[in-house]
């Protein structure tokens, strides 16, 4: 049973933690806040849990591995002092800010012998093999990934406030909030493009509310959309010479129908949990018992390659975030 604590008191985190006990492989340990208020009303559901506000003492707790799910461009010093203290850790989508974070987090975690993920949920979906597997004797000639749904903090946001998730200190926007499955997706499922583009609706921060790019194959062209500010309700696609497969979505992928240019179609056996997060906590758990580093390491291969392309978008656009300083 692996010890579990956790930095962030989001809808998010609890259900990760649900997750996380229902797979009966971790057990909810150790919640860090700055404010025990907050800590107190986000451990009530869940007995025997120390609450910590005082950080040097959240990381010599007796854990083994944290869950992080603060605002985004926290991620990379609250994981990069985890990890230092030698105990696992998993990032809430997007992992990072920059690729560099990225590479400086995957260095830290070999030399101290210690697991490192990214909670993006569709790319540990048992699903998306199945999908994998169907293309694999299919020539791809494009496809189209897409997630936008209107957020809780748009009130705030009309109201003249700037929430976490629209800001560009804390790493915020469309694309990395929800334009990071999309990426997923597409590169999970077909590979890593040659680059990438990206062009937004911005707010003065130059933080984007919603926009449309395209992952550059050699072959065949991928658009991505993302949005905050508006909700869509399309399914995502990927079209081949055959036909075209469609998806319900990019991530929570329920079903998947491919229809031949003759007008045959075919629905693909897909499985899944109905909590969603249940078979990322399941594959992580698996990995660090089997001490399983090689699939680790895949996992942050394609991390990389997603956190590149988005790096390469957001420069498309001229999305700027604070982190962006550090890059140069």
């Amino acid at each position: 049973m692996l010890k579990l604590g956790i930095i962030g008191t989001s809808a998010i985190t609890h259900q990760f933690v649900r997750a996380a006990h229902a797979s009966k492989r971790y057990q909810l340990e150790a919640v860090f806040s700055r404010r025990l208020e907050t800590a107190e009303a986000f451990a009530a559901p869940y007995k025997d849990v120390i609450l910590y506000t005082d950080w040097q003492a959240f990381l010599a707790a007796p854990i083994d591995l944290v869950y992080i799910a603060s605002p985004n461009a926290l991620h990379f010093e609250q994981a990069k002092a985890i990890l230092a203290a030698g105990k696992h850790a998993i990032l809430e989508k997007p992992m990072v800010s920059t690729p560099r974070e990225l590479q400086q987090l995957r260095s830290l975690a070999k030399e101290k012998g210690v697991f490192l993920f990214e909670a993006a949920r569709n790319f540990q979906e048992a699903g998306f093999e199945v999908i994998r597997q169907f293309l694999a004797d299919k020539t791809v000639l494009g496809a189209y990934f897409g997630y936008a749904k209107y957020s809780s903090k748009m009130p705030d946001l009309l109201a003249g406030k700037e929430p976490n998730i629209f800001s560009a200190e804390f790493s915020g926007g469309a694309l990395m909030d929800l334009g990071v499955y999309a990426v997923y997706a597409a590169i999970g499922l077909l590979g890593l493009p040659k680059t990438a583009r990206y062009t937004a609706q911005k707010l003065p921060s130059s933080v984007d509310l919603n926009g449309s790019g395209q992952l550059i194959y050699d072959d065949f062209i991928v658009t991505i959309q993302a949005g905050k500010n508006v909700t869509s309700s399309l399914p995502s696609e990927i079209y081949t010479s055959q036909g075209t497969l469609t998806l319900n979505a990019c991530q929570q992928v329920r079903s998947a129908i491919f229809t031949s240019h003759d007008g045959s179609s075919q629905a693909l056996s897909l499985s899944y949990e109905s909590q969603p997060m249940l078979e990322e906590a399941v594959n992580f758990a698996r990995v660090i018992a089997e001490q399983d580093r090689a699939r680790a390491e895949q996992w942050l291969d394609v991390a990389e390659a997603v956190h590149h392309t988005l790096y390469t978008m957001r420069q498309d656009a001229g999305i700027t975030f604070k982190a962006d300083t550090y890059e140069n």
